[in-house]
């Protein structure tokens, strides 16, 4: 297996495949990164390499008791890239990963990112405040913490039907997709998962967002029943001015399982339109 050692001791799993143009994948609670095999077996067709590894704790990585925290995150996402030597990466975040690559960026800057793109993310914040009326309450999370210390086995089945709207009419996720999140998500570390629990619903990228000078993509669903619309991705605007909001109508908090044809085209459209930036930039600087 490709690991690496962070700072503080942690071997941490990665897969690096294919080359060209880098795409760097975040993957969410309380999946690893199998989660992106969809995203990363396409592009990597179409001629770019990708990157994803296992947050701490999740999936193949190892189960650490400490530092299961955003701060924590964003400084193995930092020593992954260093580790890697990427530079010019495309960084994609889902859900929690979402959260992890803006804090990415709000500690380390955009020295090695030409993009990002938050699908499904919980920035910037998730919790109901004055400043985000439409956030979720601490008891929904309470919830969470409560479902997966009681049995996190049986949570994990029952949280299928909310994340990939199950419930809802018309919908067709098939049982090997809801039985997918389960075994991934029975991979990880019930402490590194409790703790991110904490990490996902309080903390604030306010700050981190400020940072992000770069072109940005927001993918969000307009039914997802577990980061709501109108607490995250709505307000990524009044932060990162340059963001492109794209809704999926409809859209689930899977996307990239339940609307993986649609994901693969817009970050294969993503990469291509800063390509296109690029050559520009390059061409209005040589006519100088």
């Amino acid at each position: 297996m490709n690991t690496f050692i962070t700072n503080d001791g942690a071997k941490l799993f990665y897969k690096d495949q294919g080359t060209g143009q880098a795409f760097v994948f975040s993957h969410g609670w309380p999946l690893n990164s199998d989660a992106w095999e969809d995203q990363m077996m396409f592009l990597a067709s179409k001629g770019y390499r990708v990157i994803s590894h296992d947050r701490r704790g999740h999936g193949r990585s190892e189960q650490t008791w400490d530092g299961n925290n955003m701060d924590t995150y964003a400084d193995d996402l930092s020593q992954l890239l260093e580790y890697l030597d990427v530079k010019n990466a495309i960084l994609v975040g889902h859900s929690t990963g979402g959260g992890e690559i803006t804090r990415y960026i709000g500690r380390y800057g955009t020295s090695r990112v030409a993009g990002a793109v938050l699908i499904g993310a919980v920035a910037p914040g998730m919790m109901k405040s004055l400043m985000n009326p439409h956030g979720l309450t601490m008891d929904v999370f309470d919830g969470i913490r409560a479902g997966v210390m009681n049995d996190r086995s049986q949570y994990f089945k029952d949280f299928t039907t909310a994340f990939f709207g199950a419930n809802r009419p018309g919908n067709n996720v098939s049982q090997g997709m809801k039985d997918t999140f389960w075994l991934l998500g029975m991979q990880g570390s019930l402490k590194a998962q409790y703790d991110c629990i904490a990490a996902f619903s309080e903390s604030d990228f306010t700050k981190d967002l400020k940072r992000f000078d770069m072109p940005t993509l927001v993918i969000h669903g307009d039914d997802d029943q577990i980061v709501p619309f109108e607490a995250t991705a709505a307000r990524v605007p009044h932060y990162v001015p340059q963001a492109q909001v794209k809704i999926y109508k409809g859209g689930d908090h899977a996307l990239p399982a339940t609307h993986k044809q649609m994901i693969n085209a817009d970050l294969l459209a993503f990469a291509e339109e800063i390509e296109m930036r690029r050559s520009e930039n390059l061409t209005a600087t040589c006519s100088l």
